[in-house]
């Protein structure tokens, strides 16, 4: 029966192959028989291609996923101005389709934020493509692709864009609500963990990728390691969470000043929500969803924690210790469905505020709170990173036996995540393809150990 799950799944990651003049270059997001809910899912995304690039790749389908990286490199110097605004250099966009003019002829569209939700340019575009492009060329051997000339100034321009002089002291990198895989309004603008683990990613990756030609390249890559560095030791220090930390926040001193001060970011205890005193186990802790001034978000974000155990933004001791966190409360973060993308869900006044009265993040729905099969193969890696197999077959069998009976649902709904979501789509790619990685994974698969860290 496993066997025809990932067929039915193996068929719909080949319907939704887009072609652009006779080649494979990326995959749609969703092939729903009553139509997408929103235009832009019949386009590929840049994110949501990376789990159906993990299954080309270890099928030995390498060619798709080089012409997807050619694709969005070169989409990348296309129409910099957005109403008279510049997008920076290395801005990398979220999604692209083809289109036919009436001649005939194929001309692929990039999205760089004008048609999202709030018109926000995604951070993380060009973090996925170029912890791929590590991936892909790890994986096959084929450097020259990476050491084009065009690759290679894409690199550079995404390590200036990322490394940029700002007002801050912090090593993060600041970036707006709807950045990210969290593409709407939810009250994660400053640094949030999935753009710092993604960040990290990208800090590991480039110093096998660029090649310098001279001292301004070789400064650069010098920058980048003293940046990789302290990006790693904050994360570690101010993200991390347990009940021997959680204490100490308890018992904070306010309002102190100089080099000299143990609460540094000046977090109130008054801001320890109730929640995450009686929840977190005595064995377990994670990585909280950001941080900043008098600002420290308690919340649970999967994918962010996922990523920084794949790329060792966490230390071998927390990872352990997340994974623990999984197992105790596996009915709040795994629930039904394999994977909660956040928890606790927000609701009434707060709702209210940080997402501006979004209907569609309303409690445990969609983002704020919804169960994504998406996540999965996150999971299914960090987990087997971890030395805990049994909890990636654990959610691995949960969701082989709901996702192809809910006809690959693209989100669920509920606390427990029992409901297919409201607004979801149906035959979504990502969820299907994240079945497919997850087998590959529990299988063996060495793209597991191909993941910059």
């Amino acid at each position: 029966m496993s066997e025809e799950r990932l067929a039915s799944a193996y068929r719909l990651l080949e319907d939704s192959i887009l072609y652009y003049r006779g080649q494979p270059v990326g995959t749609r997001a969703a092939l729903d028989p009553k139509a997408p809910a929103a235009e832009n899912y019949e386009e590929c995304f840049v994110r949501d291609f990376v789990p159906s690039a993990l299954v080309f790749l270890h099928d030995g389908r390498t060619d798709i996923v080089r012409n997807f990286l050619e694709v969005v490199e070169s989409l990348r110097t296309r129409e910099r101005s957005r109403a008279g605004h510049e997008i920076q250099p290395g801005v990398m966009p979220a999604s692209f389709r083809i289109d036919t003019d009436e001649t005939g002829e194929e001309h692929l569209l990039a999205d760089f934020g004008e048609r999202a939700i709030g018109r926000v340019a995604p951070v993380d575009s060009m973090m996925w493509w170029t912890v791929l492009l590590y991936i892909y060329t790890r994986h096959t051997g084929d450097y020259q692709l990476a050491r084009r000339p065009d690759f290679q100034s894409s690199m550079r321009q995404i390590l200036h864009l990322c490394l940029k002089d700002t007002f801050e002291v912090s090593p993060g990198l600041l970036v707006p609500d709807g950045c990210s895989m969290i593409d709407r309004r939810l009250g994660i603008y400053g640094h949030p963990l999935e753009i710092q683990a993604l960040f990290y990613g990208v800090l590991r990756s480039v110093h096998e990728l660029i090649e310098p030609r001279g001292p301004e390249d070789e400064a650069l890559l010098e920058s980048a390691t003293t940046r990789e560095q302290a990006l790693r030791n904050y994360v570690r220090l101010f993200y991390w969470l347990d009940l021997r930390r959680l204490n100490e926040i308890h018992r904070y001193s306010t309002e102190e000043f100089g080099s000299d001060s143990v609460n540094m970011l000046n977090i109130y205890p008054e801001s320890i929500p109730d929640w995450v005193v009686d929840w977190l186990p005595e064995e377990a802790g994670y990585l909280v969803g950001n941080t900043g001034p008098s600002r420290m978000d308690f919340r649970f974000f999967a994918l962010g924690n996922l990523l920084s155990i794949l790329f060792g933004l966490a230390t071998d001791e927390q990872a352990e210790r997340t994974v623990r966190l999984f197992e105790a409360r596996w009915g709040d973060l795994v629930g039904a469905v394999p994977l909660k993308i956040c928890f606790p869900a927000m609701e009434g006044l707060e709702w209210q505020v940080q997402t501006g009265s979004d209907p569609k993040n309303v409690a445990w729905s969609y983002q704020n709170g919804g169960n994504w099969p998406a996540l999965l193969w996150g999971f299914v890696a960090a987990t087997l990173r971890s030395g805990r197999g049994d909890l990636a077959e654990r959610a691995y069998q949960q969701a082989a036996d709901k996702l192809e009976s809910d006809h690959w649902a693209e989100y669920y709904d509920g606390r427990a995540g029992r409901l297919i979501g409201r607004r979801a789509n149906f035959n979504q790619v990502w969820t299907a393809t994240s079945l497919i990685v997850s087998h590959q994974f529990l299988e063996g698969s060495e793209l597991l150990y191909l993941f910059p860290r």
